[in-house]
């Protein structure tokens, strides 16, 4: 097991946002015979956390929110929302040794803010040295939504609302990629990694969105340059716990 979340109940999203409060974070959840209100981190989704959508949610010490919503069910499929989950994923992966490219790591620290000349400061999730004590720097991206091509599933990411039509829509992403790419262009000694963390199970491939044309060209820049991209499945259940499958789906670019 990689990761538990207790306590967690099912309920069904009535209204988000709240008809009560109108922060796009809070939802109205029907549980049991109650209207609840949960905590929505992930929004809405792209349907996977809106109205009727069947969630899986956890109570939260919040004072105005009884509850913070996980994972989604489609077709009796847990998938984790939660944009929180990723990193804690990978970090319990990399404590495990779970990642094939990462075997026997020396040490890694979270949350590490890089000063990289002619580009703004970044903050990385993860940096440490591997076994044969080479640096590394990994950034990790949540992702839980699919797309059908040529009559494959695809995991696909970004996915979301853009605040203004001529805006990606994850500048943070794209920066990231970017920055990955500049440090592994001008230093053949410091790993880059991309990791996508992929919370479901019924995909046949990774593949960076069509909807966002801007960061999909990043993404091919970057692995041409050598970055690394780790596609990390993990399977989840209704009760909370989380299986590692595999590091290594196929991706496409």
């Amino acid at each position: 097991m990689l990761l538990k979340i207790d306590n967690l109940v099912t309920g069904l999203i009535v209204k988000r946002p709240s008809k009560h409060i109108k922060s796009p974070y809070v939802a109205d959840v029907k549980l049991n015979d109650d209207e609840i209100l949960a905590h929505a981190p992930a929004l809405g989704c792209c349907g996977l956390s809106d109205s009727n959508s069947t969630i899986l949610m956890s109570p939260s010490s919040s004072e105005k929110c009884s509850h913070t919503i996980y994972f989604s069910i489609v077709n009796n499929q847990v998938i984790g929302i939660h944009p929180k989950l990723a990193e804690k994923l990978a970090e319990n992966a990399l404590t495990n040794n779970l990642l094939s490219s990462l075997q026997n790591i020396k040490s890694f620290r979270r949350e590490t803010k890089i000063s990289i000349p002619d580009f703004d400061d970044s903050r990385f999730d993860f940096t440490g040295n591997d076994s044969n004590n080479i640096p590394f720097i990994m950034e990790v991206k949540n992702v839980s939504l699919t797309g059908i091509n040529d009559q494959s599933r695809l995991a696909i990411f970004p996915v979301g609302n853009r605040k203004k039509k001529s805006e990606p829509i994850s500048p943070r992403a794209i920066k990231h990629t970017r920055a990955l790419t500049h440090l592994r262009k001008n230093n053949d000694n410091i790993r880059c990694i991309l990791c996508y963390v992929i919370q479901r199970t019924d995909v046949d491939a990774f593949h960076p969105s069509d909807l966002e044309p801007e960061y999909k060209n990043a993404v091919k820049l970057a692995h041409d340059a050598g970055v690394e991209i780790i596609t990390m499945v993990v399977e989840w259940n209704r009760n909370g716990e989380a299986r590692f499958v595999r590091d290594d789906l196929p991706f496409i670019l």
